[in-house]
């Protein structure tokens, strides 16, 4: 399966902010986070086709992931 996967604001930093990924099926969005190298503890808002994902939801074939961590200013 093929995935889209788009980083922002700090999830960029030594990656790409957009790649693509091959998967095998069933695999979760944790599982893809784990790739990534990315704590579920650091990631605010994920979302899964534009909507609010979960980190148990089994991916499918063309779904894009959007996963944002906090972000501050003032």
């Amino acid at each position: 399966m093929r995935i889209e996967i788009r980083l922002f604001a700090t999830f960029r930093e030594g990656r790409e902010k957009k790649q693509i990924l091959q998967i095998k099926e069933d695999t979760t969005i944790l599982q893809v986070l784990d790739m990534l190298g990315i704590d579920k503890e650091e990631v605010a808002i994920l979302l899964l086709n534009g909507m609010d994902g979960s980190f148990d939801r089994k991916l499918k074939d063309e779904d894009v992931l959007s996963i944002f961590p906090p972000v501050g200013g003032g």
